[in-house]
């Protein structure tokens, strides 16, 4: 197992489908890497909820959980469960965050999510963002479409503990979902710690990874 640590972060950018999937997903990640990186420029893109009790959540929440950020925030307003009819207009949303600037990492749907709003936008990511680090996150739920990972970010406990309660703290409204608790929560992210020998974590899918033993000198090596 193999470690990698970025040696900057200067722009994380945060794409979902629905106001709470970006917390669920990568919640944990987020207050981690915003700690560690102070003052990072973190550009977030939620296809719905636009106008809605859901946006006010959503702002709040992505507040808490990127502390010390330069966050932006745009909530669209295309119709829950409709997103694969409006995928011109959230392409061009995604192409207008692109013309923003270089994001070192995005954190997205995984392409085999069974929910057709996270599966359309994971498709959309790399027609916009085809050189870029994309880590695809997880969402529990009835599906049962959970896939093996292959990237994790450990969690230390006080950080899940943490992130389980602004979940509750912020998204009144989905509190009386069968899925949304402490339980869902912690069990999840206590199975990817086992597989990454960590008490807990937070698990993504990558598609593609590059490695460069040294910087780039604008040469082919094949030639």
């Amino acid at each position: 197992m193999l470690s990698l640590l970025p040696e900057r972060l200067d722009r994380i950018l945060l794409l979902g489908a629905h106001c709470d999937d970006i917390a669920i997903g990568a919640g944990g990640s987020l207050i981690e890497l915003c700690r560690a990186h102070p003052g990072v420029t973190v550009s977030a893109l939620v296809l719905t909820g636009g106008g809605s009790l859901r946006e006010e959540e959503e702002r709040a929440a992505l507040t808490s959980f990127c502390p010390g950020a330069q966050l932006e925030v745009a909530v669209l307003d295309l119709p829950d469960g409709r997103v694969p009819t409006r995928w011109e207009r959230a392409k061009l949303a995604v192409e207008e965050l692109r013309s923003l600037g270089e994001p070192d990492v995005i954190f997205a749907p995984s392409p085999h999510d069974a929910h057709q709003d996270h599966r359309t936008l994971a498709k959309l990511v790399p027609t916009v963002f085809r050189d870029h680090l994309t880590l695809g996150y997880e969402i529990l739920k009835w599906e049962g479409d959970l896939a093996q990972p292959t990237v994790y970010l450990p969690l230390a406990e006080p950080v899940l503990r943490e992130k389980v309660a602004k979940l509750h703290e912020h998204y009144g409204s989905q509190r009386d979902r069968s899925w949304f608790d402490a339980e869902t929560f912690g069990g999840l992210a206590r199975i990817r710690g086992v597989q990454c020998h960590a008490r807990y974590a937070e698990a993504f899918h990558a598609s593609k990874l590059v490695l460069g033993v040294a910087p780039l000198t604008g040469v082919d090596p094949v030639d």
